[in-house]
């Protein structure tokens, strides 16, 4: 099973935002996918809601990640996508802990660049993979970041943080097909925001691919290891 946590020590940074779009087109896709909220605000919860029928499986944080994700796997789910307070809080590190992968969004500017470190450094921590996410950008002028994106991506890389290649950019419709119960994806599938969260979505199904790739070439390696040793 795949944990996706979307971590953030800034608010309005746009965890939920990114997390109800990606679990909409995982599950869109054909695979078995969960929400989990795990912020007492409720947002991701309030996204589910309203989309009735099409709503994903669901849970929250209030007993614990570890017992929700206990519960996930033994219903079969392939991909978690969690989201997280604006805080570091017991459950936003147990969130960290358990993930496959954290994605970390930021808004291009200095206060959500400061507000990564403690992310990244609980991450690091806990030697889990991440990435940053540039997300509510300026719309691009054809091929061009625009300065505010490219300075806030060079900031990241020259700290060695890893970033996402593409961007998230600043559209209203990934608020309002989320009110009207949608994702992006669905309500308007042939949108440059539909194609700004595809590009996401295939970028960590490849970063989730090369990390399950590693873990089974070192347990595979530590097998072989304690049976020459044995």
């Amino acid at each position: 099973m795949n944990v996706i946590t979307v971590a953030s020590r800034k608010g309005g940074a746009g965890k939920t935002t990114l997390c109800a779009h990606l679990a909409a087109l995982a599950q869109a896709q054909g695979h078995k996918c969960q929400v989990i909220d795990g912020d007492p605000q409720g947002s991701l919860a309030l996204c589910n809601r309203l989309r009735a029928d099409a709503a994903l499986p669901f849970a929250t944080a209030e007993r614990g990640i570890d017992r929700a994700l206990t519960l996930a796997q033994a219903a079969g789910i392939e991909w978690v996508f969690i989201d997280t307070s604006p805080t570091m809080w017991v459950v936003v590190q147990e969130a960290i802990r358990a993930a496959t992968l954290v994605l970390i969004p930021a808004r291009p500017g200095f206060l959500d660049l400061d507000a990564v470190r403690e992310t990244v450094k609980t991450a690091r921590e806990r030697n889990k993979p991440y990435a940053v996410v540039l997300n509510a950008c300026p719309v691009k002028r054809g091929t061009r970041e625009a300065p505010a994106v490219a300075q806030s991506r060079a900031y990241l890389q020259h700290e060695g943080v890893p970033v996402f290649a593409g961007q998230i950019s600043h559209r209203a419709s990934f608020s309002s097909t989320l009110a009207d119960g949608a994702s992006a994806g669905e309500a308007e599938p042939a949108s440059l925001a539909a194609a700004e969260i595809a590009k996401l979505w295939t970028a960590v199904e490849k970063s989730v691919a090369a990390i399950n790739q590693h873990h089974a070439a070192a347990a595979a390696t530590a097998s072989l290891t304690q049976g020459q040793a044995a």
